[in-house]
């Protein structure tokens, strides 16, 4: 028996013998497969930022399709630089969107946050901001404890990532997800921004 036919004889027994670990490279490729069609748009022409977690993202879309469905459908309909600045119920407290435009701060001005119910779909559609992005496992001094209420905790973190957002790109951040978003990209600017909140649970 040759060394070649050994070798596979031994990668199939590792095969059968360790079928999640298989099972995981399927569906990791049939994630990236769903994800990468976009059909979960509703045809909205924007493109989802490489930093998204596309795995937690299909898990919470096959489980809440329709909060999905209904964000992207927001997303997709409305021109909103002719929208007043509130607050906008889709779904009720499962799905909201709020409007808002504001000044962009330098990064000293600024806090990394986290929510604990609601996952965060941000996008920026008039301006251009810089958004630092960490897994909130890298959290390392408390700056403002959990606030049930408003759903949201402040931090700093070690470590993490900045990515530039602009029209034509999106954001999601799930509750692992410590970010901070709103940082002036040199100078500071104004900025049109949508924040849709969809119900974790």
């Amino acid at each position: 028996m040759n060394n070649i036919l050994i070798l596979m004889i031994l990668s199939t027994l590792f095969s059968a013998l360790n079928p999640s670990r298989n099972a995981g490279d399927q569906s990791g490729k049939k994630t990236d497969k769903w994800f990468e069609k976009k059909e979960w748009l509703e045809g909205w022409k924007s493109v989802p930022d490489e930093s998204i977690d596309r795995r937690q993202f299909s898990e919470s879309y096959r489980k809440h399709r329709e909060r999905w469905e209904k964000a992207f459908q927001f997303l997709r309909d409305n021109d909103f630089g002719k929208m007043e600045l509130k607050r906008y119920d889709i779904l009720g407290d499962e799905l909201y969107a709020t409007v808002s435009r504001y000044l962009t701060k330098d990064a000293g001005e600024a806090a990394f946050e986290a929510h604990r119910k609601y996952i965060d779909i941000q996008y920026v559609t008039e301006g251009k901001e810089w958004i630092g992005i960490a897994p909130l496992s890298y959290k390392r001094t408390m700056i403002q404890p959990y606030d049930a209420e408003k759903d949201i905790e402040f931090m700093t973190v070690s470590g993490g990532t900045e990515r530039l957002a602009l029209p034509g790109r999106f954001f999601i951040f799930f509750p692992s997800d410590a970010h901070k978003p709103g940082l002036a990209d040199g100078s500071k600017g104004n900025v049109l921004k949508i924040v849709v909140k969809v119900k974790a649970d």
